[in-house]
């Protein structure tokens, strides 16, 4: 009988959109058990990444995936080896945007980069959310100043 292939994997996972999902579902294709690795609030932090969503959320978010088996805390760079060992992970993947990073643990495990989905990123999403506040705030300037200068013109009356 065939032993059951593990694939572990990492990631912050915030704003959880298309791509991630097609990534994890990618990466269940090549296993037979899917374990995440979902960065904490304070490693995001240590990274110098904010995240929108809480750890807790985060995670609870992709363990409701039906292609995930077990969501565990990712809380620094080094857990990764330690990781592959204790769950007998036999892959290791993660999105290209990734290649190479991780290739010093070719010594206990295989390792994939996946090609993430075009289109669409957590970053891309952050910044279409600036920029829309952006707007927002420029309007909405710009209408007060507008109001004010009528003021101005009616006090002057």
């Amino acid at each position: 009988m065939k032993k059951p292939t593990t694939l572990i994997t990492y990631g912050t996972f915030d704003l959880l959109h298309i791509g991630h999902l097609n990534l994890l579902e990618n990466l269940a294709n090549l296993c037979d058990r899917l374990i995440v690795g979902v960065s904490t609030d304070e490693f995001n932090a240590l990274k110098g990444k904010k995240c929108v969503v809480p750890y807790e959320d985060r995670a609870r978010l992709v363990q409701s995936l039906k292609v995930v088996d077990l969501v565990i805390p990712e809380m620094d760079w080094a857990q990764k080896r330690s990781d592959i060992i204790e769950h007998k992970a036999d892959i290791f993947a993660i999105g290209n945007d990734w290649s190479g990073k991780f290739d010093d643990l070719r010594d206990i495990v295989q390792v994939i980069y996946l090609p993430r989905t075009d289109g669409i990123s957590t970053t891309e999403i952050k910044d279409i959310i600036s920029k829309t506040n952006e707007d927002k705030l420029l309007t909405i300037k710009n209408t007060l100043e507008h109001a004010l200068s009528m003021f101005g013109t009616l006090s002057a009356k």
